[in-house]
């Protein structure tokens, strides 16, 4: 039989993961819970990529400076991931307490930890993850500790797959209406091709004459008019639509293709960097930060002369961040006009997504983007 406290924590933590569909807000609100109730200071879940099977962390409180200050760390194989990979963790007896192997060697920054408890996260017997719990002062666990610590793992077990549920039948009905948009889109620009088509077919057949150069003129003028309103309308119509290099791709890998490819049409040296890569993000956010990318390199390429350029993607459970930096001309961003170096389409972007835009240049001394969008509000 539980006892009484037991049962108060339970039902606290299982109210409050009912209350939200959000993957990002049950997973701390399991963090608070647990570091509430057992006494713990430090906290993390690890989750797989449903895409491609790898491990990321989705949630940290009060991670160590050594840890916090350096996201690399975060990245790779542990020995939790490894022990839960092999099954050691599955059943509530075996919730192992093991040496962090994440701070090992390491002696500031550490907050004293050096042990954390992991508690398997499962549904339906597919692995979703795993909870560590830190503490400077680890105690061996109890029974009762044991069977609580699992049934809390089962709890946000549940949380997990109802969340990703909801954002799975979300991203479905998104797909419909983008299949949607893609079907008016089509529609519309086949519209206005086909007259643009039949004003110049005119204008074709009016030069065979020669004899009215005002009709000719009139109609090359209103071909030109279509145009323009239908590559605005093009323009507003797919502003919002996923980037097609995203399509089955983590950010990650579309920027590393999207660098790879530009180096070998542009012959540049491109160095791209990932932490945090396996991370999935909202894809507004993916496909918003894609296209800050595809704009900085087509500036470098275009106006800075660069022949070096270094692009670094870090993502944590907290925020995204994306530098891209280049060793070309340089120029003095006060003094660029409006428009110019497609700042203004990054800015809008950002503010869309409710991130930030930082630029540091100066003649001679080339140009760095640094892009920050929050993941949490």
């Amino acid at each position: 039989m539980r006892t009484d406290h037991e049962v108060v924590i339970l039902n606290e933590i299982a109210q409050a993961l009912n209350r939200s569909i959000d993957l990002d807000e049950a997973l701390q609100t399991t963090l608070t819970q647990v570091a509430a109730w057992f006494d713990l200071q430090t906290s993390w879940i690890w989750l797989r990529n449903e895409q491609t099977n790898a491990f990321y962390l989705a949630a940290a409180k009060n991670l160590p400076p050594a840890l916090a200050d350096n996201p690399a760390r975060m990245e790779g194989w542990c020995y939790c991931l490894e022990s839960y990979e092999e099954g050691d963790l599955e059943g509530a007896a075996n919730i192992n307490v093991i040496t962090c192997s994440r701070l090992k060697n390491l002696v500031k920054g550490t907050g004293g930890l050096r042990y954390h408890a992991s508690i398997p996260l499962y549904a339906h017997g597919k692995e979703l993850g795993v909870l560590n719990l830190a503490s400077t002062d680890w105690r061996e666990l109890s029974a009762d500790d044991l069977r609580l610590l699992y049934t809390v793992g089962d709890l946000l077990s549940i949380a997990i797959e109802r969340a990703r549920l909801y954002a799975h039948s979300t991203a479905v009905g998104a797909i419909e209406e983008r299949n949607r948009l893609a079907r008016e889109i089509h529609d519309t620009l086949a519209q206005g091709l086909s007259a643009i088509a039949l004003q110049l077919e005119t204008a074709d057949a009016l030069l065979e004459t020669a004899n009215d150069p005002a009709r000719i003129r009139t109609a090359v003028q209103q071909a030109l008019h279509l145009t323009r309103a239908n590559l605005l309308e093009a323009r507003r119509s797919v502003l919002d639509l996923r980037a097609a290099p995203l399509e089955g791709r983590t950010l990650a890998e579309a920027l590393r293709l999207l660098a790879q490819e530009t180096a070998a049409k542009q012959a540049l040296a491109i160095d791209f960097q990932a932490v945090g890569g396996n991370q999935p993000l909202p894809l507004a956010i993916e496909a918003g930060l894609y296209r800050v990318a595809q704009e900085a390199l087509t500036n470098i390429y275009t106006h800075a002369h660069a022949t070096q350029v270094a692009i670094h993607l870090r993502c944590t459970p907290a925020n995204v961040e994306l530098t891209i930096h280049d060793n070309g001309c340089g120029f003095e961003p006060e003094q660029v006009t409006q428009n110019r170096y497609g700042l203004t389409g990054m800015n809008e972007r950002l503010r869309m997504l409710g991130g930030s835009l930082q630029i540091e240049s100066a003649a001679g001394a080339g140009t760095k983007v640094s892009v920050a969008v929050p993941l949490t509000q």
